[in-house]
């Protein structure tokens, strides 16, 4: 099983930007970041934009290094039952959460549209309260970039193998030669 299918990636939005976009024929879209493939995101940064369009909410997180475009379907599903209406409610509220300049943890599945191009569809979104959220971010980013994400994105090299030093031989060798 693949561990970053079921969890969310903390990516920066330069690595959510320059993500590589694996489109076969009939199949949905593959998301890959240095090799390994991702499907869920998280990012921290600021409301820079918001626009409401029907039944859904578009902004854009900037996290200081680029702008990712989020997208929040706000649907009216009561119809379809309790569980569908009580989404809907949470994500009325979460709408209503989204302010400019307010620092958002957003978490989400990204998704390729056909005029929007690459997006975050999202989950749920949080307004922190704390500014440090985003240096801390920023952190964890780095770190699980280096230690865990690019180490596997990394293909495994077999071992060189090494040719076997007699220094008994080459002595000899060393000595006859002379």
């Amino acid at each position: 099983m693949n561990w970053f299918q079921a969890i969310h990636v903390k990516l920066l939005a330069t690595d959510f930007l320059s993500l590589t976009v694996h489109n076969p024929p009939n199949y949905a879209p593959t998301f890959l970041r240095r090799g390994m493939k991702v499907w869920r995101v998280e990012t921290v940064g600021v409301v820079v934009s918001k626009e409401r369009t029907g039944d859904y909410l578009k902004f854009f997180v900037d996290d200081g290094t680029g702008c990712i475009p989020c997208i929040l379907d706000v649907t009216d599903r009561s119809h379809l039952g309790l569980a569908a209406e009580v989404e809907t409610e949470i994500a009325l509220r979460e709408a209503a959460t989204v302010e400019l300049g307010k620092l958002v943890r957003v978490r989400g599945m990204i998704m390729l549209g056909e005029e929007d191009g690459l997006h975050l569809k999202v989950r749920d979104v949080v307004v922190e309260r704390d500014p440090n959220m985003e240096a801390l971010h920023w952190m964890d980013c780095i770190r699980l970039a280096r230690t865990c994400y690019d180490r596997v994105a990394r293909p495994k090299t077999p071992a060189l193998a090494l040719p076997s030093y007699d220094m008994q031989a080459s002595m000899t060798v060393s000595i006859v030669s002379c």
